[in-house]
């Protein structure tokens, strides 16, 4: 244990405040769903209430304005056209309050990594900040103005924010980690966001922030740590790898590496980064284009990018994005802290979820992830289509939705990211990776735009539509995805091109260990 230093764990600190900042502005949207959609309805519907002679005063409570969750039918109004109008067009600019958050994160997820490099991972870091600061005042101003405006627009500065920190967080704690405790260390961004989900949940609690009068600086409370962090930064050591490989600035990154050590003898360590920057040197980069083009990558960009489908098509956001409203459907007389107790659930399965993936292996723990959510996903329909007639079974409900996100986090929510690494070489690696964060965010956008249309078409029968998702793509993954867990990159390669069916192994697993080569004739 002599590796960690008072500095490294500040620098790790650190960094992951904004793998924080990512889970709280990822949850922050759902425990104050109501109280939102209702200043929504008082801004945009203001002149039928006008009509109607409902006293403006009462509509600045939510106290007795009808919610109409996903599963639930509105009921009529003497004025339902009119409001079937108003209604539909609150319910698209809520949609693109959760959604535009997913569309921020697609664009800027190309830009994490080219960012880091361009500037340094701290600078970098620092940059971010002001895309966050930026959306925390539009949405902590939004009470002032057309809230339904300045809460989109905040929302897409913090889904820019968490694109690029997505990238930056887990390079810059990767790159300071000790060897042996890489892993462990890289878990602690996931680890983190989770923790930002549940306290966004509790914070949003209608006795704290989550209330009319206090909406608004429960969306722009992220200002504060916005501030926190650009200061601690100020204190935080570069990357070393930065420092040398990229820049080749030796003496710097000696410093940088003195203060993390806790050392003044740091040649070990040099010496093996030399190593690295040779090894990288020799491999020319892989563009995103070329990984389509290459029939050498077909296989492992192809499983990739089906791992981040299947874990953002299993259904996983919509339950984070809309848990309220469900709980509220299946009979929950206080849905908000069972939405509390989902995130300290998913909090729990992530630390144990760190334990397991170097003993159960990669594989096998995304194909009980998967299978689980299959199971738990049927139960959970079965619950909501059951519900009016045997009350019993909103407990049915309940527990399939826990015990869902359980199994999400075993496997299918931590797993692609590591499993993507590890089929790529250092060439077209930067390359699989911005494409396959670029995909799952797409995919983030299209769960979060859709789910409440689709839920309302479909009714309580939506979670069997994610089990058929699930089936398939559990499918896929028994016979197409290889183990990584304890094989080198060259058994993994041979393993892909085995389950792809290629009789060409030998051929395709040399063309991949040098990576960036030219496409064969």
């Amino acid at each position: 244990m002599t590796e960690i230093t008072g500095t490294l764990v500040f620098a790790v600190l650190t960094a992951v405040l904004g793998s924080f900042q990512f889970g709280y502005d990822a949850g922050v949207i759902n425990a104050p769903q109501q109280v939102i959609i209702a200043h929504y309805r008082y801004v945009l519907e203001g002149p039928l209430d006008d009509r109607k002679g409902v006293n403006n005063d009462a509509l600045d409570s939510t106290e007795g304005l009808p919610t109409n969750p996903p599963f639930l039918t509105p009921t009529p109004t003497p004025w339902a056209e009119e409001e079937s109008t108003a209604s539909g067009l609150t319910t698209m600019y809520w949609s693109l309050s959760v959604s535009i958050f997913a569309i921020g994160g697609m664009i800027a997820s190309f830009f994490g990594g080219w960012l880091g490099d361009k500037i340094g991972r701290i600078k970098a870091m620092m940059a971010a900040n002001i895309l966050s600061l930026v959306g925390a005042l539009l949405m902590g101003f939004s009470k002032l103005g057309p809230s339904h405006i300045l809460i989109i627009s905040g929302r897409a500065m913090a889904g820019l924010y968490c694109g690029l920190i997505s990238g930056l967080v887990p390079m810059y704690i990767g790159e300071i980690a000790p060897a042996s405790l890489r892993g462990a260390i890289g878990s602690l961004h996931q680890l983190a966001i989770v923790t930002g989900i549940l306290v966004s949940q509790i914070i949003g609690l209608d006795f704290l922030l989550g209330n009319d009068r206090l909406w608004h600086i429960l969306l722009g409370l992220p200002a504060l740590r916005v501030v926190l962090q650009s200061v601690m930064l100020f204190f935080c050591p570069e990357s070393p790898k930065y420092l040398y490989i990229k820049l080749d600035e030796e003496k710097k990154a000696k410093q940088s590496l003195k203060r993390l050590k806790g050392s003044a003898d740091v040649t070990k360590y040099i010496t093996e980064m030399r190593k690295e920057r040779e090894e990288a040197s020799s491999e020319q980069k892989v563009s995103i284009i070329q990984l389509f083009t290459n029939s050498t990558y077909h296989q492992p960009i192809l499983v990739s990018l089906m791992l981040h489908f299947a874990q953002q098509f299993s259904g996983i956001n919509g339950i984070f994005y809309y848990s309220t409203s469900i709980f509220q459907t299946a009979g929950v007389g206080q849905p908000v802290y069972a939405t509390i107790g989902m995130g300290a659930i998913n909090t729990v399965f992530t630390v144990l979820s760190v334990f397991l993936v170097e003993k159960a292996g990669r594989r096998s723990l995304f194909l009980t992830g998967m299978g689980g959510m299959c199971v738990c996903a049927i139960f959970m329909s079965v619950g909501l289509v059951l519900l009016d007639k045997y009350t019993w079974m909103s407990y049915v409900a309940m527990v399939s939705i826990f015990l869902f996100v359980s199994f999400f986090e075993i496997g299918p929510g931590p797993i692609p990211w590591f499993m993507v690494a590890e089929f790529f070489s250092q060439g077209p690696r930067s390359a699989a990776l911005a494409i396959t964060a670029f995909s799952n965010w797409t995919c983030n956008f299209i769960i979060a735009l859709c789910f409440p249309y689709i839920a309302d078409f479909c009714g309580p029968y939506v979670f069997f539509i994610f089990a058929g998702l699930l089936l398939a793509f559990t499918l896929f993954i028994f016979f197409k995805v290889p183990e990584t867990k304890g094989k080198s990159f060259e058994e993994i390669s041979a393993e892909l091109q085995k389950k792809s069916g290629s009789a060409k192994t030998p051929k395709a697993a040399t063309e991949m260990k040098y990576l960036g080569a030219m496409e064969t004739e």
